[in-house]
């Protein structure tokens, strides 16, 4: 059984950053993180796909209420669900890389 000089439980914004520091600092370190990507829930599953999301609907939006306020016609814009989870997917993908 390996020994281990500190255990952090958690990948999330506290738990990775504490890994990282304490490898740093020469200790031997483990992270356990219950699930398969490290970042946490806010990165994987909470703020930020959310955000990305929000961000696909307020373009959305613009192109359909308001675009034309400003002289950009655009007929009859619609949703591509699947590109839009794309999109919010590599936005997660490029920020858990960074972790």
């Amino acid at each position: 059984m390996d020994k281990f000089d500190v255990v952090i439980i958690g990948s999330g914004p506290g738990g990775y950053v504490a890994a990282i520091r304490a490898g740093q600092l020469g200790l031997k370190t483990a992270l356990i993180e219950k699930d398969k990507e490290l970042g946490g829930t806010c990165l994987n599953v909470g703020c930020i796909p959310s955000k990305a999301l929000l961000t696909s609907s307020d373009h959305f939006h613009f192109a359909k209420k308001e675009a034309a306020k400003h002289g950009i016609l655009l007929d009859n814009p619609r949703v591509d669900l699947s590109t839009m989870q794309k999109r919010k997917d590599k936005v997660v993908k490029t920020l858990t890389g960074g972790v």
